[in-house]
C-alpha cells in the first residue's frame, strides 16, 4: 500500500507540474525559433551587403570611363570651329555630365567606405598630435573656403588607444560637415559672421560611473541645427545639404564607435553647433 501510495503521488504530481512543462517547453521552442530567424536575418544581410557592394564596384568602372570620355569631349569641343554660342552650349552640357558623373563616384566612395569591414588597431597616442596632423593637412581648404580653422589644445600629451588613419578620418568627416555648414544659404545671417572652425582638446568631465575619457570638440559658427535634424544627424542617407551623400557622420560615428568611444551633438539655432567626440584615457 505504501508503493502504491508514492506512485500516485509521483503520477500526480507529474499530472499538477505538466502545464508548467508545456509553458516552459513553448517558451524554449519559441526561442530556437526566433534565434534561428536572427540567424537567416544576418545571413541575408551579409548576402545582401556582399552583393551591394560589388554592385558600387562594378558602378565604379563604368563611371570612370564616361567621366574619362566627357574629358576628352570637353578638350575636343574646345577645338572646334565654331560660333562660341554654340561651342559654350556643348561645353556646358559637358560640363554638367562631368559633375553628375564625379558626383556619383563620390557618392559611391562614401557607401563603400560606410559598408566595407573596418579594421580598427587601437594604440597608445598622443590626441594632440592627431588633432594637429589634422589641421595642417585641413588648413589649406579650410583657407580655400574662407574658413578660419585654429586648434585649443589642453596642456599634453593625451594619451589614448586610438588607430590614428582611422580616427583622423572620422575627424575629417566632421569637419567637413562643420565647413559645409558654414556655406552661405539663401541670405542666410550665417554671411554676416566670421566663419570660424575650432579644434578643441580637453579632459571630459568626470562622474562616478563614467570611465575616464578625453574629448575633442569640432566647433563651427553656422547656423546651428535644429531638433528635428539633430535626432536624424547619424542616420544613413539622411541629409539637408543639396548633393550630399548622407553617409560622412554615419561614417564618423561608426569610426568612432569601433574606437570605444561616443559622439554628442550640442548645437541652438543660431550660434554654430559642437560636435564632442570622447574616447577613453591611458
Amino acid at each position: 500500500m505504501i508503493w502504491i501510495g508514492l506512485i500516485l503521488g509521483v503520477v500526480l504530481a507529474l499530472g499538477a507540474g505538466y502545464p508548467f512543462m508545456r509553458s516552459t517547453l513553448k517558451r524554449q521552442t519559441e526561442r530556437a525559433r526566433a534565434a534561428e530567424r536572427k540567424a537567416r536575418d544576418a545571413q541575408r544581410m551579409a548576402e545582401i551587403g556582399a552583393m551591394t557592394g560589388g554592385l558600387a564596384h562594378e558602378i565604379k568602372n563604368p563611371l570612370s570611363t564616361i567621366g574619362l570620355n566627357a574629358q576628352l569631349l570637353s578638350e575636343s569641343i574646345g577645338e572646334l570651329e565654331i560660333d562660341d554660342r554654340e561651342k559654350g552650349r556643348l561645353q556646358r552640357r559637358i560640363d554638367s555630365l562631368r559633375r553628375e558623373a564625379d558626383r556619383l563616384r563620390d557618392i559611391l566612395h562614401d557607401f563603400l567606405r560606410f559598408a566595407g569591414n573596418v579594421r580598427v588597431e587601437p594604440a597608445p597616442h598622443d590626441l594632440n598630435r592627431v588633432v594637429e596632423e589634422l589641421a595642417d593637412f585641413y588648413l589649406p581648404q579650410a583657407m580655400h573656403q574662407g574658413v578660419r580653422l585654429r586648434t585649443e589644445l589642453a596642456p599634453g600629451p593625451l594619451m589614448a588607444p586610438i588607430d590614428p588613419p582611422h580616427f583622423k578620418q572620422a575627424l575629417l568627416n566632421l569637419v567637413l560637415n562643420a565647413t559645409q555648414a558654414m556655406e552661405p544659404r539663401n541670405g542666410s545671417a550665417t554671411e554676416s559672421r566670421p566663419k570660424e572652425l575650432i579644434l578643441r582638446t580637453a579632459a571630459a568631465p568626470t562622474t562616478p560611473n563614467a570611465e575616464a575619457s578625453w574629448e575633442v570638440h569640432v566647433i563651427d559658427t553656422g547656423p546651428g541645427i535644429p531638433p528635428d535634424v539633430k535626432d536624424r544627424l547619424f542616420t544613413p542617407y539622411f541629409t539637408t545639404k543639396s548633393g550630399g551623400s548622407g553617409l560622412g557622420l554615419p561614417t564618423a560615428k561608426r569610426l568612432i564607435d569601433e574606437h570605444a568611444g561616443t559622439i554628442e551633438v550640442v548645437s541652438t539655432p543660431g550660434t554654430g553647433s559642437d560636435f564632442i567626440v570622447r574616447v577613453p584615457r591611458l
